[in-house]
């Protein structure tokens, strides 16, 4: 879970950054991203892809995480904008707006996934990046816990959704709510499933 964050530190790069997030696939709500900067040698047993950890674990992880880094940051990109942008635009802007808020500024970014950001940061993508790199496990643990937190929020403005149970993912239970409810001003208005499709036009 090392491998990446130690070549980084041989190459001579001082603060390796892991960025991940949470928050692409659901129908309501925001993308979050966070980055986490974690001293050289660090080890956090038990730390890895957040998907493979209960939420107590996630909840527990999370403070760890946070006692031990040097730093996190943490991206939140609203589904107004996802809407205005998509969501794969959204979560580069989720992921830039984590690295730019961090109070130390890191010198070599390690991104979950094949993609590449928008910054002169040194940068590698690494697919499956959450269960190979700590510091990207790290922060996917740490994006889909504080993620988890605001759709908690949201289930007590709009309880009729669910969002406390599935946090806004297209589950049967969503798809009902939306059903009977239409859509709330947290919905994706973009997403597939969240407005009827339309009628078909009858032949004249």
């Amino acid at each position: 879970m090392r491998f990446y964050e130690n070549r980084a530190h041989r190459r001579g790069f001082r603060f390796v950054c892991g960025i991940d997030e949470a928050g692409r696939g659901p129908l309501a709500g925001p993308v979050v991203a966070a980055s986490v900067i974690l001293p050289k040698g660090t080890r956090l047993d038990g730390v890895t892809d957040s998907k493979r950890l209960t939420a107590a674990q996630r909840e527990e992880f999370f403070d760890v995480i946070n006692s031990r880094a040097l730093a996190v940051g943490i991206g939140v990109v609203d589904n107004i904008e996802i809407d205005r942008i998509n969501i794969l635009q959204a979560t580069f802007r989720a992921m830039l707006l984590a690295v730019e808020g961090m109070p130390v500024k890191p010198d070599y970014i390690l991104i979950d996934g094949p993609y590449k950001l928008l910054t002169d940061i040194r940068q590698q993508g690494i697919p499956g990046g959450d269960a190979l790199s700590l510091t990207i496990a790290s922060a996917s643990i740490i994006a889909k816990v504080h993620r988890d937190r605001i759709m908690r929020k949201c289930h007590e403005r709009y309880p009729e959704y669910g969002f406390d149970r599935h946090k806004g993912y297209p589950t049967s239970e969503h798809f009902e709510a939306i059903r009977r409810h239409g859509p709330c001003p947290l919905h994706r208005i973009s997403f597939h499933g969240v407005l009827p499709d339309p009628e078909p036009c009858a032949d004249e």
